[in-house]
């Protein structure tokens, strides 16, 4: 490769170390948040599958898990938006979509690789439908891996307290 592709590249890590983690903090927010809405605004199901639920999760009342899941996705949907808290809200978040997947998304029976993979779906047709919160898993991995990236409070937050800080690991910029 010639220098001026190696710049071409450099210029495009760099943008992406202030628009990737915001795309996904943007989009993970907002779900998460709409999620907490329809919680807040909805009946408390979460009786019906507390034995779906892994334990330790199982062994907590179904009012208390239900607050707990609604309010977590609240305050983490405009923490993930605005960047504040990120990692924390991050791994809460994973936690709270990993309960969903085995108490409410999971196939409650399936006897193969085969059958477990109808579950991979949008839409329930009997099999489960995990595919889009194994999606959030998957997009939630950079933020609690990388952080929130430039664009964000926790960024503004390191910057003043630690200058130099924020700036993307393993490149000059």
């Amino acid at each position: 490769m010639n220098a001026f592709a190696f710049r071409i590249l450099a210029a495009i890590d760099a943008l992406g170390d202030w628009i990737a983690p915001l795309g996904l903090r943007l989009l993970l927010g907002w779900e998460f948040f709409e999620s907490g809405l329809e919680k807040l605004r909805g009946e408390n199901w979460f009786a019906d599958i507390r034995h779906r639920f892994p334990f330790p999760f199982d062994q907590v009342p179904p009012e208390v898990s239900w607050q707990m899941a609604t309010w977590f996705e609240l305050a983490g949907g405009v923490a993930l938006i605005l960047g504040l808290g990120t990692r924390f809200f991050a791994v809460s978040l994973a936690v709270l979509t990993f309960v969903a997947i085995a108490g409410v998304h999971w196939p409650e029976s399936w006897n193969s690789v085969s059958d477990l993979l109808q579950g991979y779906a949008i839409t329930d047709k009997g099999h489960g439908n995990f595919k889009l919160p194994a999606l959030f898993l998957a997009m939630l991995v950079p933020l609690i891996l990388h952080g929130p990236g430039r664009i964000s409070v926790d960024a503004a937050i390191a910057r003043r307290l630690m200058p130099g800080a924020g700036k993307p690991r393993g490149r000059k910029t």
